[in-house]
């Protein structure tokens, strides 16, 4: 087993840099505009639904049982949720004015201020959920591939990377929309992604001796309901306030098929 320790924690590395790809979304774009969030936004949020149910939530209910996984699954929403708690939410009381406005605002090349605010702390929270959820996903790499077949650790990472390309896309472009900064929004953007191979560590220093398939879908189930949440109450109600309202659904759908088309190649 421990011969494996070196390959397994490079797959953690790589599935973590992954999200790299997605960071670099930024890059790519010459000139943002609000109109374009709806449908990022809503991408956003069908990747991080479709995950949290169909895999994360899905996986921890065959192997715990329904009611320890529902148990990891709500203490995830009750932490982000007291989280945002504490987050300063200046920008609230704009939201109906930038609401009313964000049609007209949507055809200038930058978000006003209080738009910027909202879509940088939405930026920030889903780079801190998807921090989050990277960890026990690199515990999920690093054990699979420690104690299990090599190959089946790699199909593992090979689809958590696939996943972890518009997690990266999540973060940076609402950050890039918000400040203008192709180098801040990658940086927060490749920051979440760094989480996988430092839950890989934390697996292999601290939790290895005590780590048991029980505990990382516990941890999945945990992260499961962080994302959940980040959709519901951050990247949804966010989406809504620009271009038309159908762009949404669009978004979301094209995100949860994009997951299925890649969960079903790698099986």
């Amino acid at each position: 087993m421990q011969g494996n320790v070196p390959f397994a924690l490079l797959l953690s590395l790589l599935a973590g840099l992954a999200t790299g790809i997605g960071s670099a979304a930024a890059y790519f774009i010459r000139k943002p505009r609000t109109s374009h969030m709806s449908l990022i936004l809503g991408f956003s949020a069908g990747v991080m639904l479709y995950i949290s149910f169909a895999e994360l939530l899905h996986a921890a209910f065959e192997n715990i049982g329904f009611v320890t996984a529902n148990v990891g699954f709500f203490a995830g929403i009750a932490f982000i949720a007291i989280l945002d708690i504490l987050i300063p939410h200046e920008y609230k009381q704009e939201r109906i004015t930038d609401a009313l406005h964000s049609k007209q605002e949507s055809l200038s090349p930058f978000p006003s201020v209080g738009q910027a605010a909202r879509l940088k702390r939405t930026g920030i929270l889903t780079a801190l959920g998807i921090a989050i959820h990277n960890l026990p996903e690199g515990l999920v790499v690093f054990s699979s591939a420690v104690t299990g077949d090599m190959t089946f650790g790699l199909l593992v990472a090979v689809a958590i990377s696939v996943h972890n390309i518009p997690e990266g896309i999540s973060v940076s472009v609402p950050i890039f929309e918000a400040t203008g900064s192709r180098r801040q929004a990658f940086l927060y953007s490749f920051s979440a992604g760094l989480a996988e191979p430092l839950g890989a560590l934390i697996g292999y220093a601290v939790l290895f001796p005590f780590l048991t398939p029980t505990l990382i879908y516990v941890l999945l189930a945990f992260a499961a309901g962080i994302m959940v949440y980040i959709s519901l109450d951050e990247l949804l109600p966010t989406a809504h306030l620009y271009g038309e309202e159908h762009m949404v659904i669009i978004g979301v759908v094209a995100g949860m098929l994009v997951m299925t088309a890649s969960i079903f190649l790698l099986r």
